[in-house]
């Protein structure tokens, strides 16, 4: 049996010239609402090759755009913070001429220097907490915890308990305490020492001593008066409730109990010297040891100051493409160093 095969030879050739043209009519109306001569590589691999790349810089030249508008945000936050602390100085100077007339006694004096003391206090806060995204901006910017550990039994600051009347511990000036320059924020030889003693005319002291990185110029020591929270004095703590002990000067607060009181009396009423606490070993005649009461330090996790930025303004990796903006820390610490020999905010 005979095999037949039946074409239409014109009809496949109609056929290939018409698909053809519907794939060219095609590409052309792609191009059309496209708005572009070139849509895929076969049209013209090269303009494509160069199309491609002025796209990606046209999307990085707009991505710089969104750094330059966020870089200006930052420069403006840091100004502002900038301009408190301008207002800050200006008070600080008011303040300081205010005190060098002598019409003033030492009292009204005393009331200028602790509004003084706070504001130096406040440039602090604000270089401290000024920051962009995390970014510090103005000063470093501290995070120090107190090591509760030594607290124990068998630690330094062992005899810092409720039984004692100490309560609790707060560190109010970070800044301060961030101080220490240890790399990776090692504060472990950044420490206070708590003492009670009994003074002339049957006063009792407390002290609180700080010691900044192993000790040094940002050391401070600041008594206050508690004889009054002895058992029957004027302010005596009652059962079941606290006071708060503010030790600005060393950014620390002591909240104490009823058995505070209690420690006070002992002192009070044995002015051999053997009852002071944190350094007496016979307190109240019982033969008790209170002479551990240093707690140190645990850690700083606060971010530092960085010494510059850098800002990404256009789409390439050279230095033309990138604006850098050196930063200087404005605390208390920095203020006022510029001059040789000349005192920083801090000591004032």
């Amino acid at each position: 049996m005979a095999l037949n095969i039946i074409s239409n030879y014109a009809a496949n050739v109609a056929h290939r010239n018409l698909t053809a043209s519907d794939e060219m009519a095609t590409r052309s109306l792609s191009k059309l609402s496209a708005g572009t001569r070139v849509v895929s590589a076969r049209d013209d691999a090269a303009s494509m090759a160069i199309g491609a790349r002025l796209n990606a810089t046209t999307q990085a030249l707009k991505t710089a755009t969104v750094n330059v508008g966020q870089a200006n945000s930052m420069l403006q936050i840091a100004d502002g913070g900038m301009a408190t602390i301008d207002d800050v100085l200006v008070r600080m100077k008011t303040l300081a001429v205010q005190a060098s007339s002598g019409n003033l006694s030492d009292t009204e004096r005393g009331f200028l220097n602790d509004e003084f003391t706070e504001l130096r206090d406040e440039i602090d806060r604000i270089a401290s907490s000024t920051n962009f995204n995390g970014i510090q901006l103005l000063g470093n910017g501290g995070d120090v915890a107190i090591e509760y550990g030594d607290l124990a039994a068998g630690q330094g600051g062992e005899d810092l308990v409720p039984a004692f009347g100490f309560d609790g511990f707060a560190i109010t000036d970070n800044n301060y305490w961030a101080t220490d320059t240890d790399t990776g924020g090692d504060l472990t030889d950044s420490q206070f020492t708590v003492n009670i003693n009994y003074a002339a005319g049957g006063q009792v002291i407390m002290t609180v001593s700080s010691t900044i990185d192993g000790g040094g110029a940002n050391d401070r020591t600041q008594s206050i008066d508690v004889t009054d929270y002895a058992t029957g004095g004027t302010t005596e703590i009652s059962a079941g409730e606290n006071a708060t002990l503010n030790f600005d000067e060393l950014g620390l607060t002591f909240t104490v109990n009823t058995n505070f009181s209690s420690t006070v009396a002992t002192i009070s009423g044995d002015n051999s010297g053997d009852s002071d606490f944190g350094s007496g070993t016979d307190f109240g005649g019982g033969g008790v040891d209170v002479s551990d009461t240093t707690v140190t330090m645990a850690a700083d996790s606060g971010q530092q100051l960085a010494t510059n930025i850098e800002f990404q303004v256009g789409g390439g990796n050279t230095a033309n493409d990138r604006l850098s903006i050196d930063l200087t820390a404005v605390d208390s610490a920095a203020l006022g160093t510029g001059g040789t020999g000349q005192e920083s905010l801090s000591d004032l």
